[in-house]
């Protein structure tokens, strides 16, 4: 992400700024990713969350370093994934794939409310851009807009990246539903190397110009929030 903020063109306030209100968004929904984790796998029969007081947005409880490091400099990371012990789960196979799920839900919902609130930012914004309300209201405006499409932006990102269907993403946890046991640990086996061979290639793309987790992030956001800023827009001015 930092390496893309500098090569934006953008001035050093520019970025400070841009930092400033994607970190609480970046930092929410990891924690609300993995506390969702936690509290399906707690309802389906395990516990090993919940005792360990992984059920909390405090996002000290959920950050891996190293993983949030490399997701402030290059744009993708990870956080300290939850323990889930899939012998406590009264059907073992269900209890993976709904706890695997809920992560990437939690921030397709998160998202969707971020875009739509961002939606009607944009429009009072737009409104009274050219208004002689104070420039300070404007300004709160602005940022109060820009801080929710950041914030479904990284939802909506952390969502499709974490459903890459490969281990140790949530989607290869969720095919593990779909999958005969003994394939899935064989392939579970080269989890490691395959999520640094993932890493390595969407760094790449990014540095060739392409982010396609960034694209469809700011796709939907787009598809949520612009129809929203032109009606409020619509109908502030009628």
């Amino acid at each position: 992400m930092i390496l893309s903020l500098l090569s934006s063109g953008n001035s050093l306030f520019e970025i400070l700024l841009t930092l400033l209100l994607m970190l609480p968004a970046m930092m929410l929904a990891l924690s609300l990713h993995e506390t969702a984790h936690g509290y399906v796998a707690w309802k389906c029969g395990d516990s090993t969350a919940y005792n360990l007081g992984r059920l909390t947005l405090n996002p000290l409880k959920h950050l891996d370093p190293f993983g949030f490091i490399c997701l402030l400099i290059f744009g993708y990371g990870w956080a300290n994934p939850v323990p889930i012990n899939t012998r406590n789960f009264r059907n073992p196979k269900r209890g993976m794939a709904l706890s695997a799920l809920a992560g990437p839900v939690s921030n397709l919902l998160l998202g969707l409310l971020c875009a739509v609130i961002a939606g009607f930012a944009w429009g009072f914004f737009s409104y009274f851009y050219y208004s002689d309300l104070p420039q300070y209201w404007k300004l709160v405006l602005n940022l109060f807009a820009m801080a929710f499409s950041y914030s479904a932006q990284i939802n909506f990102l952390y969502m499709a990246f974490n459903m890459i269907p490969v281990p140790p993403f949530d989607g290869s946890r969720v095919m593990l539903a779909f999958l005969p046991t003994n394939i899935y640990f064989k392939i579970m086996r080269y989890e490691r190397q395959i999520m640094f061979g993932v890493l390595i290639t969407l760094l790449l793309l990014s540095r060739l110009g392409f982010s396609p987790f960034g694209w469809i992030a700011g796709e939907l956001t787009n598809l949520i929030s612009y129809p929203i800023e032109k009606a409020v827009l619509k109908g502030l001015i009628a």
